[in-house]
């Protein structure tokens, strides 16, 4: 008999004998997955506070709620990375792992009468992912630019004291759209919570001293309207990539624009596309079918 360690195989080590049979050993369980905190300011004014535990949009405002004890129907939306109004830093589906939230709370409430003067308004709608439409853009020149109490940011929630609390913002641009020219209608609107040194430049403090660095973009988490927030690690190039080849499948069998924007909607949702362009795309949709181009 040999003393001392056999020699398995090569096809052996790593196995052990069941009854007659050889049985693979058990896999090594898996690594717990890292938590993800991320830090938030209320934007008009707050202490830091910390979230984790969130896979989309909805559940986001329900941790930031949390954290500073208010209803998650008080937040309009979120920026990244600057406590501004300002639309370039909006969070959309994808949150860099070193970003700072700054979530813009419901402020002051005023209604504004417009009269539909040109077919167009001149405004550019995008929504939260959770129910509030809001002002992205104003066309200089337009007819809502010459109302100077309606700002970017604005958050609509009514027309005609019809609410629509709940509508993507496509519905929202439908309805003005379909407005008759020429007739007067009201706008109620909710704009940000401002403060009083958000007039100026805000000054460093304290407790930011750990200001949120901006991210690569090389790592962010990726939240989804179903299923679980991901890590994901890609290069802008590869989601544009991406992106464009899903909006041309989303195009494919559809008749017209609002069902195109449905259908968009259903798959990259959370990009927030604004109409101009969702019709943009749609027109060079329609210029490949008939082989314009």
């Amino acid at each position: 008999m040999q003393n001392g360690p056999s020699l398995m195989s090569p096809q052996v080590q790593g196995q052990h004998r069941s009854g007659d049979g050889l049985a693979p050993q058990a896999a090594p369980a898996p690594s717990p997955r890292p938590r993800l905190v991320f830090h938030t300011q209320l934007a008009h004014g707050s202490p830091t506070g910390r979230i984790e535990g969130f896979t989309n949009v909805k559940e986001l405002y329900a941790r930031i709620a949390e954290v500073f004890e208010i209803s998650p129907a008080e937040i309009l939306f979120c920026t990244l990375n600057s406590h501004k109004v300002d639309m370039q830093k909006l969070l959309g589906g994808q949150i860099g792992l070193e970003d700072f939230i700054f979530a813009h709370v419901r402020g002051q409430t005023k209604e504004v009468e417009v009269t539909k003067s040109e077919d167009a308004l001149g405004l550019t709608i995008t929504d939260n992912g959770a129910g509030y439409a809001f002002i992205k853009r104003i066309k200089e020149g337009s007819v809502i630019d010459r109302l100077k109490t309606v700002c970017v940011g604005d958050h609509i929630e009514a027309i005609n004291d019809q609410s629509i609390v709940g509508c993507r913002h496509y519905e929202v641009a439908k309805m003005l759209k379909e407005l008759p020219k020429g007739q007067p209608f009201t706008l109620r609107l909710v704009e940000p919570k401002k403060a009083f040194d958000m007039i100026g430049q805000r000054t460093k403090s304290a407790k930011f001293s750990c200001e949120a660095k901006v991210a690569s973009g090389r790592e962010t988490l990726r939240l989804r309207s179903k299923g679980s927030a991901t890590v994901q690690e890609a290069s802008p190039q590869h989601v544009l990539s991406l992106s464009a080849s899903t909006i041309v499948e989303a195009g494919k069998d559809k008749k017209n624009p609002d069902d195109f924007a449905v259908a968009l909607d259903s798959v990259l949702g959370d990009f927030a596309f604004p109409d101009v362009f969702l019709f943009d795309v749609w027109g060079a949709i329609g210029d490949v079918k008939t082989g314009r181009i």
